[in-house]
């Protein structure tokens, strides 16, 4: 353990592994680190020193540019399919981990540093991160925090002082990421296709131990844990599914077996519903659109599973029937959660048989229509809608971004006539509860990220975070907030910024 300031303890767990799961790294100065946001709500949790942070020693290590004694951070090895290709040796190619804390509930987190310079895998890259990208990161994981969707975590943004190269020359930043630990699908990888046994159990050992203890329990842990992995992925992308969020680079090396949503690069929300919607400029193809999330999930658990084979069985065709059955789990579960995400968001407390075929009536008319997917799931939890429908359900006034479900808002109230007895107003309090007024729009995103790097304005910055930090509430002056995209304004690419 090593003490690095007066409240805060840093524990380096992972270099207990051996040297082959990481390499260890030089510092790689930077000109004039400039703190950018401190998240200091994130930081008291975790029981860290925020005066410290922000002090020069603070933001020295937030930067990269200097550790505190005793403090060596390491560069984690890991494989990965990148849009389908396999690429058997990546790593942290621009990241650097530096240990664990454990906060005051008693559980771990790992940090690290993302953009602080090359590492022994940076490859032909220069192992920085370009400013726009950091604050993308920053605005959208804590929008999805406080959405309650599992992710990690911005704890600082920190602007270099010095310049990288992308198309055009760009301001240089880093970000400090919090998470459960940063071991990928594709970490399991690495270890596998060195056909490195031993490896791959002390990696699985430790991922029981880190993340699903009571695997320890169970009579095959290593198939307990891929199970585990399969259920928090399963739930994970429905509740992206449910926001309307395109992750955009669902490679192998970017899925956590934890279950938190990590690497947000070319990620976006959606606005007009269309399942066929992508962000990334790279996914030419649509592998990773709004709708193939859920398979391209299994798919990635499917790389997982073929990595634990040696792991789960002697036998090859035992392991390999063990790993097909867990496999067949995904789809029912996503499904569960999914659906039961679906009738919360309609105000359904019970399920029916033709539920499904409702929501999907809703999903295709919002399609037709090019409704606004956050707006429409929005408009659905008013008040006055709920009283209207239950008062005069065939005279009802209709905001205009719900005029094309006319004929289907007939078919939702007979269905919540079926409903145990509630008030339109408790229903429509409750959905509000689950229906976002408030996204990380892409092109307020954008504007943020244009007027910090040309401007060096962070107004818009600090604004969207202040938004997003109640999403559930409607917050007076600040309705641009809520609307989607006019034509003009539309971005239809993201860039990872490597």
């Amino acid at each position: 353990m090593v003490r690095v300031m007066n409240n805060f303890s840093l524990e380096q767990t992972y270099v207990s592994l051996p040297e082959r799961f990481y390499a260890q790294v030089e510092l790689s100065p930077v000109a004039a680190p400039q703190l950018i946001k401190l998240n200091e709500k994130l930081a008291e949790a975790l029981g860290l020193d925020t005066a410290w942070l922000a002090s020069p020693a603070g933001i020295a290590m937030l930067a990269g540019q200097a550790m505190p004694e005793g403090v060596q951070p390491v560069a984690l090895a890991y494989a990965g399919h990148q849009f389908g290709n396999f690429v058997p040796r990546l790593g942290d190619g621009r990241a650097l981990l530096l240990g664990d804390v454990t906060d005051s509930a008693g559980k771990t987190w790992e940090i690290q540093l993302k953009g602080s310079g090359r590492t022994p895998f940076s490859r032909r890259g220069d192992g920085r991160a370009a400013l726009g990208p950091v604050l993308r990161e920053c605005v959208v994981s804590e929008a999805m925090a406080v959405l309650g969707i599992p992710t990690t975590r911005s704890l600082a943004a920190v602007r270099t002082g010095e310049t990288v190269l992308r198309e055009t020359p760009l301001p240089g930043a880093v970000l400090t990421r919090v998470a459960a630990s940063h071991i990928r699908v594709g970490t399991f990888q690495f270890f596998a296709a060195r056909e490195d046994e031993a490896g791959l159990r002390l990696l699985a050992d430790y991922a029981i131990s880190r993340h699903y203890p009571d695997a320890t329990q169970a009579e095959n842990p290593y198939l307990a844990l891929l199970e585990s992995v399969i259920a928090a992925q399963a739930r994970l992308v429905a509740q992206w599914m449910l926001v309307g969020f395109i992750h955009g680079v669902m490679n192998t090396d970017n899925m956590s077996i934890s279950g938190e949503t990590i690497d947000y690069g070319p990620c976006a929300f959606m606005e007009q519903y269309d399942t066929s919607t992508v962000f990334s400029f790279i996914d030419e193809r649509g592998r990773y659109a709004y709708g193939n999330q859920p398979s391209m999930a299994l798919w990635n658990l499917t790389r997982l599973a073929e990595a634990l084979l040696p792991l789960l069985a002697e036998n090859d065709d035992t392991a390999v029937e063990i790993a097909q059955t867990a496999l067949g789990a995904f789809e029912p579960q996503f499904q569960t959660a999914y659906l039961a995400g679906l009738r919360a968001k309609l105000g359904l407390k019970t399920e029916q048989e033709g539920d499904i075929a409702l929501a999907r009536t809703l999903l295709e008319t919002m399609k037709n229509d090019q409704l606004d997917f956050t707006q429409t799931f929005r408009a659905l939890s008013q008040t006055e809608l709920q009283e209207g429908l239950a008062n005069t359900p065939d005279a009802v006034l209709l905001p205009d971004t719900l005029t094309p479900l006319g004929a289907w808002l007939k078919q939702w109230q007979v269905r919540l006539e079926q409903e145990p007895s509630c008030t339109p107003a408790q229903r429509a309090a409750t959905m509000r509860r689950v229906n976002p007024c408030y996204i990380p729009r892409n092109h307020l995103v954008e504007e943020m990220i244009v007027q910090a790097v040309t401007e060096d304005d962070y107004t818009l910055f600090e604004t969207l975070q202040s938004v997003l930090a109640n999403p559930y509430q409607e917050q007076p002056g600040r309705e641009r907030y809520a609307l989607p995209a006019k034509p003009a304004e539309r971005v239809r690419y993201t860039f990872c910024g490597t």
